[in-house]
């Protein structure tokens, strides 16, 4: 705990001692109060504004520090002040005091509660931003509920300060008034309890309910409105429709069939999607076979002589054909199935909010279903660079049909897609040109992670042009050439082939969505709740066409929130949890991340430490002569909690695990510290930049008493 912190806990707690020990808690007796009501009473007829002034002071106080007696106090108030001063004594000074209450609340205790508690607190954060003003209204018109309570939680959530007073100052004002009033007639009254009658405290809870209450209605009008146009079938064929076989429609199928309901899986291209068939599966067979030939060309490091190996493109474009073969009945028609899946390839189309229309081979039918899950995934983003449809443009998805190498491979764009393919193509023996209109390639990690990756591949002779625009492409004299704009200067590029790998767009046209009226975001993905749900409550989306992560992994990991609130959201629903996302770009080096970078974290003002160790002084890395890269983890200021890593070197993408389970299951870097790595690996290293930390905070002056210690046990 910070010195200020530690500064304001230790005043809060001196004022309360302080008020015990000067016996303040016989003045806040309802004896002691009826006994010295008359002194009092006449004191105010004396002293008004004086009297006035202490008396909103003190309840100020006693509100802050949460101490018992804010509701004698009010009682006080209608007593001495009448109804109309008191409560407006009443009403502003325990809204200021509670205010101050919540500041000190989350001064103290917010960052520690949110670090220790954040990841069972996401869903009530979530809630507290999007609707905290409205619950805090709620809980306020209840005054069975202890306000200092509702102060001092509130001050743990992510609800500014500004919506806690004004909210407060309007919600108290009801049980305000009950209490001021009933402080009027305080000689008949024979205790505080008896000011809430249980009729009266029923009145306050309906009161209080009324507008969960109420919202609830609105949601179910806007709901029956929403649906109004639509006719819902008296019997529904399916619980489940999905549409799209890639991966976050084949996990939503398979939860749907594994808890036995009837689930239908359409599919109008190939089962797999993208990440089968032109994506993850077609580039890690291409990258592995010219990672081979790369370590064939380096055979002399190792001490092997005349180790060549000569490039057969066909054949290798053709093993990537043979390694999806390999891979496709794990997602195929046959296998889900088998599984209880009624797969059917054909053109899903949305007619409804219940019903699927398919055309398929053979001919047209409607199911109608319980709920839809979206899944459409995404294709390749072709910009409209004038030219461009002059010429053969590949992408990610018909670069798999080259059979003839190209001689001089242009690739736009210095994202993991573009970085993966240029490398792969250049070790194959293309002459690679990679432009990119940011300043670095990689732009989403760290510079030196993008400076590592650039390095090798101009070691490995790719020529890697950055701050370059594309303008225009033109055929001249048979020849193909990019017109890139760099510092103001345009520069002409030479291609036989043009590579175009600046993104992916989510599919969100052809299947209904503009006819249900169900809206796109600004990222042209599927707009989504918390929970995945589309406009449309029963309609949900998950996997690139929701986004916000483009990854075959966290499609997976959309697909099982959206298949389990899609059958028993009636009953309980989740919301998708994006702690921990984990990617990896599989250039070599590798680079793999979870959680925060170190710009991420300067840009956010996230507060940080962070600790590296290079992997060129890790034993395994250097026997295997691939020491080159580092582990980067960022923790918590003067914690071991673990706000990111990054991974850069031989086999990142699987050495970052250890950091993904960690961040998941709320482990710090002393655990890692903690646990046996067999040597000689390169998973080590996870082990040494948790030293590096634990390192930098060694208990100096502990070691130096222990130091002493060693001395005079030596005699």
């Amino acid at each position: 705990m910070s010195r200020g912190r530690l500064l304001v806990l230790a005043l809060v707690a001196l004022a309360v001692v302080a008020f015990f020990a000067a016996g303040g808690a016989r003045y806040f007796t309802f004896e002691n109060v009826k006994a010295q009501q008359a002194a009092i009473e006449s004191r105010y007829f004396a002293h008004p504004w004086q009297t006035a002034l202490g008396f909103f002071a003190f309840y100020v106080a006693v509100a802050a520090l949460s101490l018992p007696g804010a509701t004698l106090l009010t009682l006080i108030a209608g007593a001495i002040f009448g109804l109309p001063w008191g409560t407006l004594i009443v009403s502003f000074a325990s809204s200021i005091g509670a205010t101050l209450a919540f500041l000190i609340s989350r001064f103290l205790l917010r960052d520690w509660v949110q670090r220790r508690f954040g990841k069972a607190l996401q869903g009530v954060n979530a809630g507290i931003e999007k609707e905290g003003a409205f619950y805090l209204f709620t809980l306020r018109l209840i005054p069975v509920i202890p306000f200092f309570v509702i102060n001092l939680a509130m001050g743990l959530t992510p609800l500014r300060a500004r919506t806690f007073y004004w909210v407060s100052q309007f919600g108290m004002l009801a049980g305000t008034l009950v209490y001021v009033n009933a402080g009027t007639q305080l000689a008949k009254i024979a205790a505080p309890a008896d000011v809430l009658s249980w009729q009266l405290i029923g009145a306050f809870l309906l009161l209080g309910f009324f507008p969960l209450i109420a919202k609830k209605t609105v949601d179910g009008v806007k709901a029956r409105r929403l649906y109004a146009r639509w006719k819902r079938p008296a019997k529904l064929d399916r619980n489940l429709v999905v549409i799209g076989a890639g991966s976050a429609g084949l996990v939503a199928a398979y939860i749907a069939a594994a808890v036995r309901a009837k689930v239908t899986l359409v599919e109008k291209h190939r089962m797999g999607g993208d990440c089968l068939n032109t994506g993850c599966v077609p580039s890690k067979a291409l990258i592995k076979s010219a990672r081979v030939l790369s370590q064939i060309r380096k055979a002399d490091e190792f001490g092997l002589r005349n180790a060549t190996a000569e490039v057969d493109f066909a054949g290798v474009m053709e093993r990537v054909q043979r390694v999806i073969k390999a891979v496709a009945p794990h997602d195929s028609a046959a296998r889900y199935t088998a599984l209880g899946v009624e797969c059917i390839q054909g053109e899903a189309r949305i007619s409804s909010p219940w019903t699927v229309e398919i055309s398929a081979a053979s001919g047209t039918r409607t199911l109608s279903t319980r709920a839809i899950v979206i899944a459409a995934g995404a294709r390749p983003f072709v910009p409209p660079i004038p030219g461009m449809d002059a010429i053969r443009v590949l992408t990610s998805d018909n670069v798999w049909e080259l059979r003839e190498l190209p001689r001089r491979l242009l690739v736009l764009g210095g994202g993991p897609v573009g970085c993966e393919l240029a490398q792969a193509f250049a070790r194959l023996g293309a002459a690679v040109t990679q432009v990119e209109m940011l300043p670095r390639i990689l732009p989403r990690e760290d510079p030196e992670v993008s400076a590592m990756v650039e390095g090798s591949f101009r070691e490995e002779g790719i020529d890697v042009l950055v701050n370059n625009k594309a303008k225009q492409v033109i055929v001249e004299d048979g020849r193909k050439l990019l017109i890139a704009e760099h510092a103001g200067v345009d520069t002409r590029i030479e291609f036989d082939e043009l590579l175009c790998a600046v993104g992916r767009v989510a599919n969100t046209a052809g299947y209904g969505l503009e006819e249900l009226g169900i809206p796109v975001s600004r990222a042209r993905t599927v707009e989504t709740n918390e929970w995945l749900q589309t406009l449309y409550p029963n309609i949900y989306a998950c996997g690139d066409v929701a986004g916000p992560y483009q990854f075959t992994h966290t499609a997976s990991h959309q697909a099982w929130y959206a298949a389990v609130n899609a059958l028993f959201g009636s009953f309980r629903k989740f919301r998708a949890d994006y702690s921990a996302i984990p990617w990896a770009t599989f250039t070599d080096p590798e680079v793999a991340r979870v959680g925060l970078n170190e710009s991420e974290a300067k840009e956010q003002n996230v507060p940080h430490e962070v600790s590296v160790f290079g992997i060129d002084e890790l034993d395994r890395a250097i026997a295997d002569g691939v020491a080159r890269g580092m582990v980067k983890v960022l923790t918590v200021p003067g914690k071991d909690r673990i706000l990111g890593a990054t991974l850069v070197g031989e086999h990142a993408g699987d050495l970052i695990v250890e950091f993904i389970a960690a961040m998941q299951h709320g482990l710090g870097l002393n655990k890692i510290l903690g646990t046996i790595h067999i040597y000689p690996t390169l998973a080590e290293a996870n082990k040494y930049a948790a030293g590096v930390w634990r390192k930098a905070h060694a208990p100096e002056a502990l070691l130096r008493q222990v130091e002493r210690l060693h001395a005079w046990m030596r005699g």
